[in-house]
Order: C-alpha cells, then structure tokens, then sequence
C-alpha cells in the first residue's frame, strides 16, 4: 500500500466519522414515571404486530418515545428477540 493510499483512506475514514458523530439524534431524557424494563419488553413482544398495525394507524407506534433510556431499549431487545428464537433454535 502506498503513501498516498493510505493517506486517501485515513481521509476517508476521518470523513465518514465525523460525518456519523455529527447526526447523532437527541432524545430527551425520560421522566421517572416514563416506560421503562418491563413496558420495553412488551412492547419489543408485539413489535411484529404493532407494526402491522402502525401502517394503517398513525396513533400505533412500535416502540415508546420518551422512555426511561437503557432498561427500556433492553428490555425491547429482549422481547423482540423472543420472536426470533435466537441461536438456541438454530438446527444443526
């Protein structure tokens, strides 16, 4: 490789970063009675449905904004998952 293409490709690299890090979204943080673990796995256990639902309906979100922050983003995770069966129902 020479000079000159790893110059280009640092450049690139750098570009596409700071490109990234700068539209990054704002979400305003959750209020102490806002959804939280247990609402994010409901919500991640009908996501499937919520989202048929939501393409006819715009009062129908899949996933609750604002909302406490991490616990609820795991917890959709997690109920989303459920849906997927994950590794474990791979056959071999």
């Amino acid at each position: 490789m020479t000079k000159s293409t790893r110059l280009l490709t640092f450049g690139a690299v750098l570009v596409t970063a700071l490109t990234l890090s700068a539209c990054m979204a704002h979400q305003p943080a959750g209020t102490p009675g806002g959804p939280a673990f247990w609402m994010g796995l409901w919500h991640g256990l009908i996501a499937p449905i919520s989202f048929v639902i939501s393409l006819f309906n715009d009062d129908i979100r899949m996933y609750a904004f604002p909302n406490i922050g991490r616990w609820y983003d795991f917890g959709f995770l997690l109920g989303l998952s459920i849906w997927g069966g994950g590794a474990a129902a791979s056959k071999d």
